[in-house]
């Protein structure tokens, strides 16, 4: 499978919690993000090839904000490495240049940068 993505994954330390902000239903939460999509864990599978308009709680106010609503395209969706869990992508289609700001800020100050992390599991190869 070819690897579509233009910027590499950060792995979130916190797992904010996104909703569905028509139904308000809790979607699943935060693995990984990017300016450009993002993964999330849940524990029913997601539709896929839809848009929602979703809400992501912040872990903190980020510039001054508690959340930001953004529309995003569910990509696909799989189990997880937990049987009872399922993980799911999506591509951010419709996000203000405020709230990719505060993703940029999110990406910051809460995810594992890539090489801390293969830093930590080198001694694992």
């Amino acid at each position: 499978m070819t690897e579509k993505r233009q910027f590499t994954r950060r792995h979130t330390f916190y797992y904010s919690r996104i909703f569905d902000e028509d139904t308000h239903e809790l979607k699943g939460r935060l693995v990984d993000i990017t300016t450009d999509g993002m993964k999330l864990i849940s524990d029913e599978p997601i539709e896929t090839d839809r848009t929602f308009q979703l809400r992501m709680v912040l872990p903190v106010g980020i510039e001054g904000k508690k959340s930001i609503s953004f529309g995003a395209k569910s990509k696909w969706c799989k189990k997880a490495s937990n049987p009872d869990l399922y993980d799911s992508g999506f591509q951010l289609v419709s996000i203000s240049p405020a709230n990719v700001e505060v993703i940029e800020h999110l990406i910051q100050e809460s995810t594992f940068s890539n090489a801390s992390f293969d830093e930590g599991y080198a001694h694992f190869e």
